[in-house]
């Protein structure tokens, strides 16, 4: 599992007071450039990009608040990974949002996917956690 702490500034939040839907992934992003980072898998070139990204909001966060984005590997595939990023508002412990996200290494040369190397997997298999079902 890897954590990092946003602490939610006031340009973050909308006419109702509350952060603006768009932020969380600013925050999921941070998170996993971070991830990245720790793990060592960024050299002189950037060399991953986001296929796909989501997120479900379950609880309003606010200006000043502190959230813990928690992040984990789901799933390893040849080229890409799957991460699942959960956020807790700092204080209270409450999971605020869920986020998904599939990121593929990719050949910018080449234009097309590249396979991870075993290196990479073996970083990414050390924080991978099961999806529970139900």
């Amino acid at each position: 599992m890897h954590e990092i702490e946003v602490n939610v500034r006031f340009c973050e939040t909308d006419l109702l007071g509350h952060v603006n839907n768009n932020n969380y992934f600013v925050y999921m992003e941070d998170s996993r450039i971070r991830f990245f980072n720790d793990l060592g898998m960024v050299g002189n070139d950037w060399n991953f990009i986001l296929a796909s990204t989501k997120c479900d909001f379950l609880k309003q966060v606010y200006f000043n608040q502190t959230l813990i984005i928690k992040s984990h590997v789901v799933k390893i595939g040849n080229s890409s990974f799957h991460l699942e990023q959960d956020m807790y508002e700092k204080e209270s412990g409450d999971l605020v949002a869920k986020g998904q996200s599939v990121i593929v290494q990719f050949d910018f040369d080449a234009q097309k996917s590249k396979a991870l190397t075993d290196e990479m997997k073996q970083q990414l298999e050390s924080h991978r956690q099961t999806v529970k079902e139900g």
